[in-house]
């Protein structure tokens, strides 16, 4: 995998790719390098808030290369008010899983939510799937009572199908698309 793959892109963000080598920069204390080559400074409640994230996905990449691109991206707002910020971060869980589905996770900073950022980089990240590697079925596990993202998942059109139990998170609703269309 190139050190610099292409960033996915939409109208108001961009994600670039945190590669193995940007999150063991990152989790060295080295924001600075990460940062000229993202475009964006890596804020210090970022890298504490995805350093367990970071951790978690390097080993996953060390274990299955293949699911680097896939992984963590962190949400940078082009046109912030003193020039591009990171607002939040966003990844797959990994490739589809064998009935095809990618799972998808992000998380907004509290001071950027209410504009619209997270649908906007879920859709991004959607339609990147869906053109570069033909996935077009999704899911989403949320926190029962989170209605930012029950509301998100309900705009992207996802269904409530189950619930299931994780260790970290506790009961989580799940939500699926089968058939993804790009947005316009």
């Amino acid at each position: 995998m190139a050190d610099h793959p292409r960033p996915v892109e939409s109208e108001r963000l961009t994600m670039p790719l945190l590669t193995a080598s940007r999150m063991e920069r990152l989790l060295a204390g080295d924001a600075d390098s990460v940062a000229s080559e993202i475009g964006a400074p890596i804020p210090d409640w970022w890298a504490n808030d995805a350093g367990r994230l970071m951790r978690f996905r390097l080993k996953q990449i060390g274990e299955e290369p293949a699911s680097e691109p896939w992984l963590l991206r962190p949400i940078v707002l082009r046109d912030g008010p003193d020039g591009p910020v990171v607002i939040g971060y966003l990844n797959f869980h990994g490739p589809p899983d064998d009935g095809g589905f990618a799972e998808v996770g992000y998380e907004v900073h509290l001071d950027y939510r209410g504009h619209g950022y997270a649908i906007e980089a879920v859709r991004a990240m959607f339609d990147w799937a869906a053109r570069e590697h033909d996935v077009h079925r999704f899911r989403a596990s949320i926190s029962p009572g989170n209605a930012r993202s029950e509301n998100l998942v309900h705009k992207l059109g996802m269904t409530h199908v189950g619930a299931q139990w994780d260790d970290p998170d506790g009961l989580e609703l799940i939500y699926t698309v089968d058939r993804w269309e790009l947005s316009d």
